[in-house]
Protein backbone atom coordinates (compact mmCIF):
# COMPACT_ATOMS: atom_id res chain seq x y z
CA UNK A 1 0.00 0.00 0.00
CA UNK A 2 1.62 3.29 -1.31
CA UNK A 3 0.19 6.91 0.86
CA UNK A 4 -1.40 8.95 -1.41
CA UNK A 5 1.58 12.22 -2.12
CA UNK A 6 -0.01 15.00 -0.04
CA UNK A 7 1.20 17.88 2.14
CA UNK A 8 1.24 16.73 5.99
CA UNK A 9 -0.90 19.80 6.55
CA UNK A 10 -3.93 18.50 4.52
CA UNK A 11 -3.12 14.88 5.69
CA UNK A 12 -3.26 15.68 9.44
CA UNK A 13 -6.36 17.25 8.69
CA UNK A 14 -8.16 14.67 6.74
CA UNK A 15 -7.52 13.31 9.86
CA UNK A 16 -9.78 15.99 11.76
CA UNK A 17 -12.27 15.41 9.11
CA UNK A 18 -12.68 12.06 9.43
CA UNK A 19 -12.62 12.27 13.34
CA UNK A 20 -15.72 14.86 13.07
CA UNK A 21 -17.63 12.98 10.73
CA UNK A 22 -17.96 9.95 13.10
CA UNK A 23 -18.83 11.53 15.82
CA UNK A 24 -21.85 13.50 14.54
CA UNK A 25 -24.39 10.57 15.41
CA UNK A 26 -22.80 8.12 17.91
CA UNK A 27 -23.47 8.14 21.35
CA UNK A 28 -20.25 8.65 23.39
CA UNK A 29 -20.15 4.70 24.35
CA UNK A 30 -20.24 4.24 20.64
CA UNK A 31 -17.36 6.89 19.91
CA UNK A 32 -15.40 5.63 22.78
CA UNK A 33 -15.37 2.03 21.43
CA UNK A 34 -14.12 3.43 18.18
CA UNK A 35 -11.93 5.71 19.08
CA UNK A 36 -10.18 2.30 21.38
CA UNK A 37 -10.74 0.13 18.12
CA UNK A 38 -8.98 2.85 15.77
CA UNK A 39 -6.44 3.25 18.62
CA UNK A 40 -5.77 -0.27 18.36
CA UNK A 41 -5.51 -0.75 14.83
CA UNK A 42 -2.74 2.65 15.20
CA UNK A 43 -0.68 1.23 18.04
CA UNK A 44 -0.16 -2.17 16.10
CA UNK A 45 0.75 -0.31 12.74
CA UNK A 46 3.03 1.72 14.95
CA UNK A 47 4.41 -1.52 16.77
CA UNK A 48 4.55 -3.82 13.44
CA UNK A 49 6.37 -0.60 11.91
CA UNK A 50 9.25 -0.15 15.14
CA UNK A 51 10.01 -4.12 15.48
CA UNK A 52 10.34 -4.02 11.29
CA UNK A 53 12.93 -1.85 11.96
CA UNK A 54 14.59 -3.15 14.46
CA UNK A 55 14.43 -5.99 12.63
CA UNK A 56 16.08 -4.57 9.47
CA UNK A 57 18.60 -2.37 11.84
CA UNK A 58 20.16 -5.38 13.19
CA UNK A 59 20.06 -7.75 9.89
CA UNK A 60 22.94 -4.83 9.09
CA UNK A 61 24.83 -4.88 12.31
CA UNK A 62 26.47 -7.94 13.87
CA UNK A 63 24.89 -10.60 16.53
CA UNK A 64 21.35 -9.64 14.65
CA UNK A 65 18.15 -10.76 16.58
CA UNK A 66 17.59 -13.47 13.91
CA UNK A 67 21.30 -14.73 14.90
CA UNK A 68 20.52 -14.80 18.59
CA UNK A 69 17.29 -16.71 17.96
CA UNK A 70 18.86 -19.58 15.90
CA UNK A 71 21.05 -19.46 19.09
CA UNK A 72 18.01 -19.99 21.79
CA UNK A 73 17.04 -23.09 22.62
CA UNK A 74 13.43 -24.68 22.25
CA UNK A 75 13.64 -24.70 26.16
CA UNK A 76 14.40 -21.12 26.35
CA UNK A 77 12.12 -20.20 23.52
CA UNK A 78 8.94 -21.75 25.25
CA UNK A 79 10.24 -20.24 28.64
CA UNK A 80 9.95 -16.32 26.86
CA UNK A 81 7.01 -17.62 25.06
CA UNK A 82 5.26 -18.87 28.57
CA UNK A 83 6.09 -15.13 30.16
CA UNK A 84 4.95 -13.31 27.56
CA UNK A 85 1.46 -14.82 27.69
CA UNK A 86 1.54 -14.45 31.84
CA UNK A 87 2.52 -10.72 31.32
CA UNK A 88 -0.68 -10.45 28.29
CA UNK A 89 -3.12 -12.42 30.65
CA UNK A 90 -2.18 -10.06 33.41
CA UNK A 91 -2.73 -7.46 31.36
CA UNK A 92 -6.06 -8.85 30.67
CA UNK A 93 -7.47 -9.10 33.89
CA UNK A 94 -6.21 -5.59 34.69
CA UNK A 95 -8.58 -4.32 31.57
CA UNK A 96 -11.45 -6.28 33.35
CA UNK A 97 -11.15 -5.10 36.59
CA UNK A 98 -11.30 -1.71 35.46
CA UNK A 99 -14.26 -2.29 33.29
Amino acid sequence: MKLPDVPPQLFTISAVVVGFLLVDDATPNEQNALGNWLMLVAQYLCTNAAYGQLLQSNSQTPGSISENNQNMSDDETLKMLMKMVKALNQEIEQIKKSI
